[in-house]
């Protein structure tokens, strides 16, 4: 069974973004880039809340005056299927769709259909509905080393306990530090 997977940038003090709204602080060394590039290569489908959705929408057209790696990136990011969940937009672009159905819907349709690559979900408020449902596998958190005070966590505010096992950790040359969960009995595939 494809497993979930919930992977972002993080403050040391738990936030996805800060107070201020910005997230310039989880721009990737080079080290850290590449590591993004190997992390994408194991996705087969990404689940998108609109405000992520609308800030990737800058790799679909992402293909001049780009670094090497960003060029990589944005060719394993173009043709990569995307379910976006939004009550807002009624259109979206690229190999993207709009989800059809709840997020554990969306999940458990994905789930049964024949594909490769772990179902990963991006975006805090996406994830915390998945996470109150027991639907994540894994979470992977990539933490850079900066306080941020507030904003949006990363981690879900609901008051359930999950049980994690350390799977991978890796340190950066910049401070940044991956760690990989898997949730307590979830499949190992």
């Amino acid at each position: 069974m494809r497993k979930v997977t919930y992977s972002m940038g993080v403050s040391l003090d738990g936030y996805i973004v800060g107070p201020d709204g910005r997230f310039d602080w989880t721009a990737p060394s080079e080290e850290v880039f590449r590591f993004w590039i190997d992390e994408i290569r194991e996705v087969g489908v990404h689940l998108l809340g609109r405000r992520l959705y609308e800030t990737m929408l800058y790799w679909e057209t992402a293909d001049q005056d780009q670094s090497p790696d960003e060029l990589e990136w944005a060719a394993l990011w173009k043709p990569l299927p995307k379910v976006v969940f939004s009550t807002t937009l009624s259109t979206v672009q690229g190999h993207a769709r709009l989800a059809s159905g709840s997020v554990a819907e969306e999940i458990e349709r994905l789930r049964a259909e024949p594909g490769e690559g772990d179902i990963a979900i991006g975006g805090a408020t996406l994830a915390a509905e998945a996470a109150a449902l027991g639907l994540i596998d894994e979470y992977r958190t990539v933490v850079h080393p900066v306080l941020v005070g507030g904003g949006i966590p990363y981690f879900p505010r609901n008051e359930r306990r999950v049980d994690l096992e350390l799977v991978e950790t890796r340190t950066f040359g910049s401070g940044v530090v991956y760690l990989r969960h898997r949730v307590a009995g979830a499949d190992e595939s």
